[in-house]
């Protein structure tokens, strides 16, 4: 067994562990880390398959922003987990069907192999030896190229998108108390405070004394 198969089954044994500790954790936090973890290991995979495009992607948009942002948003919320927990032994059955059929599926497609294609043959619609042949960089070659018009699209689409999602949050509301920062480097002391006189205090006049009972 060579150093590239054994980190293969190590970056496996610690994603099957960290797959399984993501569904079994109590805490929804440990819960989100052990899924962190998962996806770095599911990169180094990638990394050994030479799909370093995949690898980078899952790493800079799951990792760097997705999986920080449910980590943030798991941390700040109040989260019952005794509420979470109630309904497990009641959608157990479903569940563990569901994992058996997907456990045949990868058996069936392990136990009967992948069709790949010979990267020699790769290597010749490139046009380079299959050696020196680099996917993320032929993907951005391919990208700026033949699709260069589709990605400007979708650019501005989605800066459309990022332009329309900060309009509607710094819209103005009426139940919100935010002060224009000009009104407030404007202002004047005497508009901010007021002096009122008011008379001094006097002492209470004494309490009529009760009338004795006549006989």
């Amino acid at each position: 067994m060579d150093v590239k198969t054994g980190f293969f089954f190590l970056f496996s044994v610690v994603l099957l562990f960290a797959a399984f500790r993501v569904i079994t954790a109590r805490n929804p936090v440990h819960a989100v880390l052990f899924l962190m973890l998962s996806f770095s290991q599911a990169s180094a995979i990638w990394l050994l398959l030479k799909a370093e495009f995949l690898a980078i992607t899952l790493v800079l948009v799951y990792l760097g922003a997705v999986m920080v942002l449910f980590l943030f948003v798991v941390m700040m919320l109040d989260i019952k987990i005794d509420q979470l927990r109630q309904g497990f032994w009641k959608h157990l059955p479903l569940a563990v069907t569901l994992g058996a059929v997907v456990v045949l599926e990868m058996a069936a497609v392990l136990l009967t192999g992948f069709r790949v294609s010979d990267e020699p043959a790769v290597a010749q619609v490139i046009g380079q030896p299959a050696a020196n042949v680099d996917n993320a960089k032929e993907l951005g070659i391919l990208l700026y190229t033949e699709y260069v018009y589709p990605i400007q699209v979708a650019a501005c689409i989605l800066l459309v998108a990022m332009i329309a999602a900060i309009a509607l949050t710094l819209r103005q509301r009426k139940d919100s108390k935010a002060i224009d920062p000009s009104i407030q480097v404007r202002v004047r002391a005497s508009e901010r405070m007021s002096i009122v006189k008011v008379e001094t205090t006097r002492a209470a006049p004494p309490a009529a004394a009760p009338e004795e009972n006549k006989p």
